[in-house]
């Protein structure tokens, strides 16, 4: 399941998040592949908009689809950071599909892997003159890599692009219903942690802090839609203050 969004951070450091309900990338029930939200509206720049973002992650269980890769990072590419995320990782190399596919318009800034988690950044051709400062760092808190490839924690990028600090935190949590207290105590702990040691400290905390990835948090009561629609309003709202 791949899901997608994108904001477009003001001046004033606010986000503007613009994404839709979830369909299928082929419009397409049958599809056994990704998943994605259709961005209703790509990056709209204005006088007061500095900066386009995509945000992708995607639970790959353990397989790999050239095809889908390529139909979610190919689609529209009117943005200047590409953020992916991705979770149960298979053996396979990802980062050179991802390379291969955006070469045209985009280049890797950063990755990091551990074990099945990995997570990349992509900027535009000409985005290395615009950054200030960029970070790296992982916090493991269970689960297996390897074959079962199910290695649960956080890898998270740091990156002062043209003045504006962001923080983008992709995770695997700890799965089921019931473990919902686990889930809440692995955030604290990679919140934490992340960042902690000297040598690799950030100067200035972040304007923006996106986290992403397969929380595994669950909705009672209450459908997809609804809920997204919910979240749509809120941030609409957010943007308007």
């Amino acid at each position: 399941m791949g899901n997608c969004t994108s904001f477009t951070p003001s001046k004033w450091g606010l986000s503007e998040l613009q994404s839709n309900g979830m369909v299928s990338v082929d419009e397409d029930e049958t599809h056994e592949g990704i998943r994605t939200i259709r961005i209703q509206k790509a990056c709209e720049f204005t006088t007061s908009s500095v900066l386009c973002v995509c945000i992708i992650t995607w639970n790959m269980n353990g397989k790999m689809s050239v095809e889908d890769i390529t139909k979610l990072v190919s689609s529209n590419r009117k943005f200047d950071l590409l953020v992916i995320g991705l979770q149960e990782v298979p053996k396979c190399d990802v980062a050179q599909v991802l390379q291969e596919t955006m070469v045209e318009t985009h280049i890797l800034l950063c990755q990091k892997t551990m074990q099945s988690l990995q997570m990349f950044l992509f900027g535009a051709k000409s985005s290395e003159k615009y950054i200030r400062e960029l970070k790296v760092d992982k916090h493991a808190v269970g689960g297996c890599g390897g074959i079962i490839g199910r290695k649960k924690g956080a890898i998270a990028m740091y990156i002062n692009f043209s003045e504006i600090r962001m923080l983008f935190v992709s995770c695997h949590l700890a799965a089921h219903e019931h473990k919902v207290e686990k889930r809440n105590s692995e955030c604290q702990h990679i919140s934490h942690s992340l960042f902690s040691k000297n040598d690799i400290q950030y100067t200035k905390p972040a304007d923006v802090t996106v986290w992403l990835g397969d929380l595994n948090y669950r909705l009672q009561g209450i459908s997809s839609i609804p809920a997204r629609k919910l979240i749509e309003e809120n941030c609409q709202s957010v943007s308007a203050c």
